[in-house]
């Protein structure tokens, strides 16, 4: 996915709650800066939510093939073997 946070801006019509502007206004809050934060935070999770439903065959498929076999780097990463197992003494 191309970098959305740096992507160029666009003007809109938005439509707020008008105390809520009056008191941002207030505190010289930018409230494009503010509300293009919290919609780019809320697309990005949407995003990752439906990337993982729509690839959740092929990451259960991934992990039960790890499970099955193991991976290819196993014999060297002697860190995680448990003290005394076989395959310290290979």
């Amino acid at each position: 996915m191309r970098s959305v946070r740096e992507s160029p801006k666009r003007a809109i019509n938005l439509s707020l709650n008008a105390k809520v502007l009056d008191m941002a206004r207030e505190m010289d809050m930018n409230i494009s800066q503010v509300v293009d934060a919290l919609l780019t935070d809320a697309v990005m999770k949407r995003y990752w939510e439906r990337w993982q439903h729509d690839n959740a065959a092929a990451i259960a498929d991934y992990n039960a093939r790890i499970e099955r076999e193991g991976l290819f780097s196993d014999r060297y990463r002697t860190f995680m073997r448990p003290a005394g197992s076989k395959r310290d003494a290979a």
